[in-house]
This record gives C-alpha cells, structure tokens and sequence, in this order.
C-alpha cells in the first residue's frame, strides 16, 4: 500500500505537518525582526543570503530566494540605495552584475543573522536534551 493511500496518518507525515506549522507560526516574528532593522522581509533575507566574503550573480540569488529576477532588482536596489550592496560587472562577461555585500551591509548582516538565530519560544519551552535530539534529527534528516 502506498504513503497515501494509508487512512492514518504515518508518524513522518504528523511531524511533517508540525514542522509546517511551527515554520508558519515564525512568520510575524520575521516580519517584526525585518521591521528592527527598517527591511522588508525579502529584503532581509536576501542580505542574509548573501556572504560578503563571495559575490554571486544576481540570477543566483533569485533562484535561492525561489523568486524571479525582476523582484530581486528591485530587493537589490533598495538595498543598494541603503549602501548594503554593490553591483559590479563581472570579470569574465560584464553583462553578468556581480552582488557584493559593503562593509555597512555585512555589519547589517551580521546583526540580521545574530537576531534571526535566536530560538523562537516554542523551541525554548523544550529542555536542553530535547532540544539537542531535535537538532540531531533534523541534521540526520537533512544529512548534515
């Protein structure tokens, strides 16, 4: 019988649906934390995505944010605005715009990573080996 045709639920599909539910619960968190520091969410995250040590097309950061390129220009040249982030042709095609992160935008980064980290509540209410067993099932779910 195949996953889906089972009529009870499989103890991956319940803690699939709670996973969902406790990413989702996050959302207004990020929107509070992007608030902090005067992003838009898209904003924020794209900043968080890029590394300052690596600059990567801009086509690049559209696929890892799953967005298309026309909304990642406008995400960069708001950040660009701010003095976050730098477009620069690169070296092998200058047609290509290479995103690189300023030193104001890697402070910024830094700051956005130190705040997104911070476990929510609902992780918090676990104790200490609970949350090292969370953290180890999901590192082997993730293969890390």
């Amino acid at each position: 019988m195949s996953p889906t045709a089972t009529a009870r639920p499989t103890a991956a599909s319940e803690a699939w649906v709670l996973l969902h539910e406790l990413v989702a619960s996050q959302r207004s968190r990020v929107m509070c934390i992007s608030s902090e520091f005067d992003l838009a969410p898209g904003q924020m995250m794209a900043l968080k995505w890029l590394d300052p040590a690596s600059p990567v097309p801009m086509r690049q950061l559209a696929h890892a944010l799953s967005c298309d390129n026309s909304n990642v220009t406008g995400i960069i040249d708001r950040l660009e605005d701010r003095g976050l982030v730098e477009r620069r042709a690169a070296p092998h095609d200058r047609r290509v715009k290479m995103l690189v992160v300023t030193p104001e935008g890697a402070e910024l980064r830094r700051r956005i990573k130190e705040r997104l980290e911070q476990p929510p509540e609902a992780l918090l209410r676990l104790g200490p080996e609970e949350q090292r067993v969370l953290r180890d099932l999901l590192r082997k779910a993730l293969e890390r």
